[in-house]
C-alpha cells in the first residue's frame, strides 16, 4: 500500500494546489463529500459479506442466504433507472438524498431484523438506495465538474475503494466477533451525516434542478419505469433458477428471460449488442469487463481454500493488492497527457484482464505456487481500473446534458446485470461439473476460462468505444440493440 498510497496522494496534492482542481476551493467540499459517500458504500459492500453468514445462521435463514444478495441487486436495478429519470428531469439532488436515506434505512432494518425475511427486506431497501445513489453521483459529476476534471474525480472514486477493500472484511470480522453482526449494519448510518453536510449544499448550488431551468419539469417516463420493473423481476427469477438445477427451474428461468429481453433492449442504447461505435460500445464494454471479472473473482478464495489448503484469511488477502492496483489504473487514466490515448488504454486494460483470468487457474497445478494468484490478480485489477473509470469518463463525454442520467443508468445496468447473469451462469456450470463439497479442479478451470473468453470479446469492443465530436444527443431508446 505504501507505493499506491504515495501515487494516490500525488494526484490529490497535484490537483489540490490548483484552485480549479478537484480539491481546489471551488470543488473541495463537493469532492470530499461525494468521495466520502463512495467510501461508505464501498466499506459496507466489502464488510457485509463477512457478517452475512453469521446473520443468516442466527436468524435461522441459511436456506434463504442467497436472497439477501439477490434482493439487494434486484431493487438496485430498479433504483438505477428511476434515478436516471429523476435526475434528468429534476436534477440529482432529490435522487441522491432519497437514495442515501433509503440506503441508511435498509441498514437499520437489516441490523434490527428478528427474522430472515425482514433481514432480506432491509437488504432490498438498501439496494434501492444504492441504485439511486450511484447514478445520481454520475449526474453530479457531469454537471458540477468541467470535462478536464472528470477523470480525476473518477480516480478519486476508485481510490475510495482501496482502504475498504483491505480493511472492510477484517474490521467487519472483528466487530462481528466482539460486538455482534448487527453492529456491522447499524454503525454505518450514523457516518452518513458527515458527507451529507459537506456535499448537499454544493450539489444544491451547482447541480440542482433540470438542465433547462426555465422549462417545466417533464413527467417521469412510465414506459421506462415499467421496463425497470421488468428487468429487476426478470433478473431475480434468473438468479433464483440458477441456484437450483432441477428441471422445474426452467420455468422461472424462462419467465425471467421473457421479462429481461424486452426490458434490456428498451433500457440500453440502441446498437449495444452489436457493439455500435461510441456510446453503445462503452455501455457494452462496461458489462463485459465487470461481469467477467467479478464472476471469476468470486471463485478465487474458494479455489485457494479447497485446492491449495489456504486458510480463508490468506485466501482473502490474496486479493487485497487488487484494491491498490485498481486505484492505480484509475489514476493512470486520469492523467491529462494520456487522455488522447484512452481507447488504447482501455484495450490494454482488457488484455490485462484476459491474462489474469486465463492465468489464475494455473494454481490448480501443484507445481505452481499459490502466491501467483495474488500477482496475476493485481495486474487484472490494474486493467480493471483503466477500463472501468475510462468508461465512466467516456459516457459523460458522449452524453448530452439532459440525458446524462438515463445514460448513466444504462451504464450501471450493464454493469450490475452482467455481474448477476455471469455469476449465475458460472455458478450453474461450477455445480454441474462437480463443484460441490468436493470442488473438482475442472469445475474451477471451466469457470475461469469461460470468463476469459468473455473478456477477450471485450478487447475488440474496447476498440469501438472511441468517437469524434460529442453528439448532439445520445438517445437510449432502442434501435436494433
Amino acid at each position: 500500500m505504501s507505493v499506491l498510497g504515495s501515487r494516490v496522494d500525488d494526484v490529490v496534492v497535484e490537483e489540490g494546489f490548483e484552485q480549479g482542481g478537484v480539491l481546489g476551493r471551488a470543488h473541495r467540499a463537493l469532492s470530499v463529500g461525494i468521495v466520502s459517500v463512495v467510501f461508505l458504500i464501498a466499506f459496507e459492500a466489502t464488510a457485509v459479506g463477512t457478517a452475512m453468514p453469521v446473520a443468516a445462521r442466527e436468524l435461522n435463514g441459511v436456506a434463504s442466504y442467497a436472497f439477501a444478495f439477490s434482493g439487494f441487486f434486484t431493487t438496485s436495478l430498479f433504483g438505477m433507472v428511476l434515478a436516471g429519470q429523476w435526475a434528468d428531469r429534476r436534477g440529482p439532488l432529490a435522487a441522491l438524498t432519497t437514495g442515501i436515506g433509503s440506503f441508511a434505512a435498509g441498514l437499520v432494518i437489516a441490523g434490527t431484523a428478528q427474522t430472515m425475511w425482514v433481514f432480506i427486506l432491509g437488504r432490498a431497501v438498501q439496494g434501492l438506495g444504492g441504485g439511486l445513489v450511484i447514478v445520481a453521483l454520475y449526474v453530479v459529476v457531469g454537471r458540477a465538474y468541467p470535462e478536464r476534471l472528470r477523470p480525476a474525480i473518477m480516480a478519486a472514486f476508485a481510490a475510495g475503494w482501496v482502504v475498504p477493500s483491505i480493511v472492510g472484511p477484517l474490521a467487519s470480522g472483528a466487530v462481528t466477533e466482539q460486538l455482534g453482526w448487527r453492529w456491522v449494519f447499524l454503525g454505518i448510518p450514523v457516518l452518513v451525516v458527515f458527507p451529507l453536510a459537506l456535499a448537499l449544499p454544493q450539489i444544491r448550488r451547482r447541480a440542482s434542478g433540470p438542465v433547462d431551468a426555465e422549462a417545466a419539469p417533464a413527467p417521469l417516463d412510465r414506459r421506462r419505469i415499467r421496463l425497470a420493473l421488468g428487468i429487476a423481476l426478470g433478473a431475480g427469477l434468473v438468479q433464483y433458477a440458477a441456484q437450483d438445477l432441477r428441471p422445474l427451474s426452467l420455468v422461472p428461468a424462462a419467465a425471467g428471460a421473457a421479462l429481461l429481453v424486452p426490458a434490456v433492449l428498451g433500457l440500453l442504447p440502441g446498437g449495444t449488442f452489436r457493439a455500435a461505435r461510441g456510446l453503445p460500445s462503452v455501455v457494452l464494454l462496461r458489462g463485459v469487463c465487470a461481469g467477467s471479472f467479478v464472476a471469476a473473482e468470486s471463485f478465487v478464495p474458494l479455489m485457494l481454500v479447497t485446492q491449495r489448503g489456504l486458510s480463508p484469511t490468506l485466501a482473502g488477502l490474496s486479493l487485497a493488492a487488487g484494491g491498490g492496483t485498481w486505484a492505480l489504473g484509475s489514476w493512470l487514466q486520469s492523467r491529462p497527457r494520456l487522455a488522447p490515448y484512452r481507447e488504447r488504454l482501455m484495450t490494454a486494460g482488457m488484455v490485462l484482464v484476459v491474462a489474469a483470468l486465463a492465468t489464475a487457474p494455473s494454481v490448480l497445478l501443484p507445481a505452481v505456487p499459490a502466491w501467483i494468484v495474488a500477482v496475476v490478480w493485481a495486474f487484472g485489477c490494474l486493467g480493471m481500473g483503466l477500463v472501468i473509470s475510462s468508461t465512466s469518463v467516456l459516457l459523460l463525454r458522449l452524453s448530452a446534458p439532459e440525458e446524462a442520467g438515463a445514460n448513466s443508468a444504462a451504464l450501471q445496468i450493464s454493469d450490475a446485470l452482467s455481474n448477476a447473469l455471469l455469476l449465475a451462469a458460472a455458478g450453474a456450470a461450477f455445480a454441474a461439473l462437480g463443484g460441490g463439497t468436493a470442488a473438482h479442479p475442472a469445475a474451477f478451470a471451466v469457470v475461469f476460462f469461460a470468463m476469459a473468453v468473455v473478456a477477450l470479446a471485450g478487447v475488440w469492443v474496447a476498440t469501438r468505444c472511441g468517437s469524434g465530436d460529442r453528439p448532439a444527443t445520445a438517445k437510449t431508446a432502442p434501435a436494433g440493440s
